[in-house]
């Protein structure tokens, strides 16, 4: 929901990209960011053995394969909840005691199959350019391999110390002999090939469609014609889409394709002025900020001011049942987004700090002297004293439609 006003052709143009990669097209070629993945060998590039996909399941939700021994790719990410983090569990616990506590929100996995790489000049036909792509709320990782490495190595999260940790850990957990029949007998002798292979298989476990891109919303049953929205759901379309009221569909495209089901984003990244969060540790270090594109976990823009506090638009799909929303996951409910989208500009004084003379301290998750690139497009166009651009029903509504998009087989 970032207010760019919804372009016909830009939709196209992201749609098509998306029907391209659901329909085998490789990722496009990157430089590897600080911290990604190695680049892949020859020999992990090949298709492995048939089961790579049920090797990858192992690997998912192996707790051996952390430092800790408690924590799995699943811990954070669950199934129960559309491959997205417990209740109370977005800002997570992890490190090899299990006592480092997270920077960002746990993102759903789902429907990432279709994310092209990142690519920072994206020309847009409506004449935007700017970033767009990419994986992690940063669009540091090009691809899936790439995005499984980063919570392996990272000390807050399953902090293995290098591959050959994580590969000492393959060796000797339960599945190793799958691990062997599907990549050589040697496969170990090479910690990095053995890396790679894990990758894939892992790759190939988030690409098994029913798992991660089931399409099984009331929202898709309703596009293939199975069945009506109510009343309040079609409105919160209408809300949805219009580009004076909600205006959310300019970010997070709600139009089909070529049979395609909508993505729900645009793969792009915006500054909405998102506020603190002092419920994170590490926000109690007054001089530290999490500043998306332009740092600390991404490096390759550490002097792009301009981009500072850009952060990926993700999918709206199973946002109903999220406890925490945005990068930083500030917000606790669905209705709490809505409304700040609805009264930033015009009661900041319900979302953001005080300074020490008790002014309201705006955009107070951002440094001073950064230039100003927060979002200021519908709804967050509006000045003091004018009307909001939704109404209490109208947020009622939309919460009632962003329902329809949760898959059939989460936890509600």
């Amino acid at each position: 929901m970032t207010g760019i006003v919804l372009n016909p052709l830009r939709l196209w143009v992201g749609l098509w990209m998306l029907g391209m990669l659901m329909a085998g097209t490789a990722y496009a070629a990157v430089p590897t960011h600080p911290g990604a993945a190695p680049a892949q060998s020859p020999a992990a590039q090949t298709p492995p053995a048939a089961g790579l996909a049920q090797l990858g399941r192992l690997m998912f939700f192996d707790r051996s394969l952390s430092a800790s021994g408690t924590e799995s790719c699943a811990t954070c990410h669950d199934p129960r909840y559309a491959y997205g983090p417990p209740p109370g569990k977005a800002i997570a616990l992890g490190g090899p005691g299990m006592n480092r506590p997270g920077k960002r929100a746990v993102p759903s996995l789902r429907y990432l199959h279709g994310t092209p790489a990142f690519q920072e000049q994206h020309h847009f036909v409506d004449g935007d350019v700017g970033p767009i792509g990419g994986l992690m709320w940063d669009g540091r990782a090009a691809n899936l391999q790439e995005q499984a490495t980063l919570p392996l190595l990272n000390p807050d999260e399953m902090a293995n110390v290098d591959v050959s940790d994580v590969v000492g850990k393959l060796r000797r957990a339960a599945y190793a002999q799958q691990f062997r029949a599907a990549f050589g007998a040697d496969i170990f002798k090479d910690p990095q090939r053995a890396f790679a292979a894990g990758l894939r298989a892992l790759e190939a476990f988030e690409q098994t469609p029913e798992e991660f891109y089931p399409y099984s919303s009331r929202y898709d049953a309703y596009l293939r014609g199975e069945l009506d929205l109510t009343e309040q759901e079609e409105r919160g379309v209408e809300l949805f889409k219009d580009p004076a009221k909600g205006n959310c569909a300019s970010c997070h495209l709600g139009v089909s394709r070529a049979g395609t089901p909508p993505p729900f984003t645009d793969f792009d990244f915006v500054n909405v002025g998102v506020p603190r969060n002092p419920r994170i540790p590490a926000n109690a270090d007054p001089a530290y900020y999490d500043l998306g594109l332009c740092g600390p976990e991404r490096r390759d823009f550490a002097g792009r001011r301009d981009y500072c506090g850009y952060f990926r638009s993700p999918t709206v799909r199973n946002t109903a049942i999220r406890d925490a929303f945005f990068h930083n996951g500030v917000f606790t409910s669905l209705r709490e987004v809505l409304r700040f989208y609805n009264e930033r500009d015009l009661h900041p004084e319900k979302f953001y700090s005080r300074n020490a003379d008790g002014s309201v301290h705006l955009y107070d998750d951002m440094p001073a002297g950064i230039p100003d690139n927060i979002d200021h497009d519908p709804p967050l166009d509006r000045k003091p004293g004018a009307a909001p651009a939704l109404s209490e029903q109208d947020i009622e509504d939309m919460v009632a439609f962003l329902g329809t998009l949760t898959d059939a087989d989460v936890v509600r």
